[in-house]
């Protein structure tokens, strides 16, 4: 495997998505730096960076499912960036995983398919963690 400070993952290892957008990075020959960001949470400073680099709405990155997104009140569409942020700072389970900042390009791989866009051709075969086949035996995605 190659060592390469060039990838980095949000990750949660609970979580079948991030464990299965790891196994890919590393089936693609890479070893990625390993954020387990509810044991160490990005800055808000870094997560303001993420956000930005992957194009997208603060609220697209907030996580409903398992959090105190209904509790928060955070489906208000009232509440501001800053606001949404300032949540996500106290809770960061509230942090969509997991994200994948590669070489010139950042994402949020839900489905767990969206890294391969991230990364170099992948050997074959590839399956997820449920035998959802993803790379077949010569090296092409499945649909």
């Amino acid at each position: 495997m190659q060592a390469s400070i060039a990838y980095t993952i949000f990750h949660n290892p609970a979580c079948g998505t991030s464990r299965n957008v790891l196994a890919m990075i590393r089936h693609a020959g890479i070893e990625p730096t390993v954020v387990e960001y509810l044991k160490t949470p990005p800055s808000r400073e870094k997560l303001t960076e993420l956000i930005a680099a992957m194009g997208t709405p603060v609220r697209a990155v907030l996580r409903q499912k398992g959090t105190p997104y209904d509790e928060l009140g955070l489906q208000n569409p009232e509440l501001s960036d800053a606001q949404l942020l300032d949540a996500m700072m106290a809770h960061p389970i509230l942090i969509n995983r997991p994200i994948v900042v590669a070489p010139g390009r950042t994402r949020l791989c839900r489905p767990s398919e969206a890294v391969l866009d991230l990364l170099p051709p992948l050997p074959g075969p590839f399956a997820k963690e449920d035998g959802e086949l993803v790379i077949d035996a010569q090296g092409n995605r499945v649909v």
